[in-house]
């Protein structure tokens, strides 16, 4: 596993890598492709037909040379006169702005551009004749490469505008910020390939995670089976030796080293049923098939019981524990088996993880609503990382240059899944070098 999980990691990360640059690369493609598309449009479908469309109704617009004069009127005109009498009319003169925005808006929708924003112009002659209210500032607006910039000279079929008399017209046509409408136009399929590729992130994320979870499962799994083996072992031993001595002539007939190994026996095998009855509370906590029977406690007498049970422990580290049970009411409705086993995970916890001089201070009172149990010690104390894990079943912490711990991992574990299930809070407090704090805060009962 140790050897096959990074070379996973590593192809998922390059797959990964692939797959987003060819979507970026097809996405980039997608929008030239339909930007192109519009401007084709625009170039060879709008403006042409709207080129058409005016200069075809141009032609069917009589000029001043077919206009007749009533009988009996007499009129001079001068050479200038028949000039301007023969030039046909402009397309600024036949049609209004809004005609003109009418004939591009329906090209627009007709092509499926509908909704987009434009400007134009007519010209003739290259003076302006006709334009929208913000063409002048869209064709200003020359550094802005989002905007679109359209120019088609307007004829008819056969028309010379190179001849004298013969106005040149165009028709100019500005679209801002065309880019972004053929992007709104792809909307969704952007966002499509966005999610999908979010989604395909989030799978390798989770791929991942349940990868590193397995993998420190099976590091807890070892742990816990070395542990285990650890602990069974050595009262099996003593067990095993036990009964050799009681096997021996000598010890047969004396009484008292009889009933010494026969002590050593029923010890070493309460200790197994401790270990077994730890191992099977941590399999009820895993199925959440934990039941409490709570009633009300003193909490004061549970925390003195403890620390007798544990004097003989103490003596070994040269140890003590102080109380200072200030709480004016330690009533808490709790289960008492399972409330004592905490208040004893803990004092076991601080005098595993200490040296010798060991000194345990306990010490409770009352907030408002609740009930304080604070713990300190003077033990090695943990590092930060420790301590965001020390309630992790099966965890334990690194202990330097103490090898004589021992245990599963599962003290801690227990007193927070103790704690949440009677509506408590626990905190922990450490330094290296320094020691730990436990505190802890309950629901009090009132008297």
């Amino acid at each position: 596993m140790k050897k096959i999980f990074p070379i996973i990691v590593v192809l998922v990360t390059l797959s990964l890598i692939g797959i987003i640059y060819i979507q970026i690369n097809w996405v980039l493609t997608m929008v030239e492709n339909k930007q192109e598309e519009f401007i084709h449009k625009v170039t060879y479908g709008v403006m042409t037909d709207v080129g058409q469309e005016l200069m075809q109704q141009k032609s069917f617009s009589p000029n001043l040379s077919t206009l007749r004069f009533r009988p009996g009127v007499t009129f001079h005109p001068t050479d200038q006169f028949m000039m301007e009498l023969m030039k046909p009319p402009t397309i600024g003169q036949i049609f209004t702005q809004a005609q003109i925005e009418e004939k591009l808006q329906k090209a627009f929708d007709k092509y499926g551009l509908g909704g987009t924003k434009f400007e134009f112009g007519v010209t003739s002659d290259m003076n302006i004749e006709r334009m929208s209210k913000n063409f002048l500032k869209a064709v200003e607006d020359s550094s802005n490469s989002n905007n679109l910039r359209l120019f088609s000279l307007l004829q008819t079929q056969g028309e010379n505008n190179l001849n004298v008399g013969v106005p040149t017209e165009s028709l100019a046509l500005v679209v801002p910020n065309y880019k972004n409408i053929v992007v709104k136009q792809m909307y969704w399929k952007i966002a499509g390939v966005i999610f999908f590729t979010l989604m395909i992130i989030a799978a390798f994320y989770i791929t991942v995670r349940a990868l590193l979870v397995q993998k420190k499962l099976s590091e807890i799994k070892n742990d816990f089976i070395n542990n285990m083996t650890h602990e069974f072992k050595t009262p099996l031993a003593t067990i095993s030796l036990a009964v050799d001595a009681l096997r021996n002539e000598k010890v047969i007939h004396d009484r008292q080293k009889s009933d010494y190994f026969s002590s050593i026996i029923k010890e070493e095998n309460k200790r197994m049923n401790k270990q077994v009855e730890t191992i099977l509370q941590a399999a009820l906590l895993d199925r959440q098939e934990l039941q409490l029977n709570l009633q009300p406690v003193h909490v004061h007498k549970i925390i003195q019981d403890v620390t007798d049970n544990f004097q003989l422990q103490l003596q070994e580290k040269k140890g003590q524990a102080t109380l200072q049970l200030n709480a004016s009411n330690d009533l808490l409705e709790a289960d008492e088996v399972h409330f004592t086993n905490l208040i004893s995970n803990l004092v076991d916890n601080a005098i595993k993880y200490s040296n010798d001089n060991l000194i345990i201070k306990i010490t409770t009172h009352n907030t408002k609503k609740n009930l304080v149990i604070r713990f300190e010690d003077n033990g090695i104390g943990m590092n930060k990382e420790t301590q965001k894990r020390i309630f992790e079943k099966f965890y334990r912490a690194h202990t330097g240059n103490l090898h004589n711990v021992k245990g599963f991992g599962l003290g801690l574990s227990y007193v927070k899944t103790i704690v949440d299930a009677h509506f408590g809070k626990i905190k922990v407090e450490s330094t290296v070098g320094r020691g730990t704090s436990f505190t802890m805060e309950f629901p009090s009962m009132q008297d």
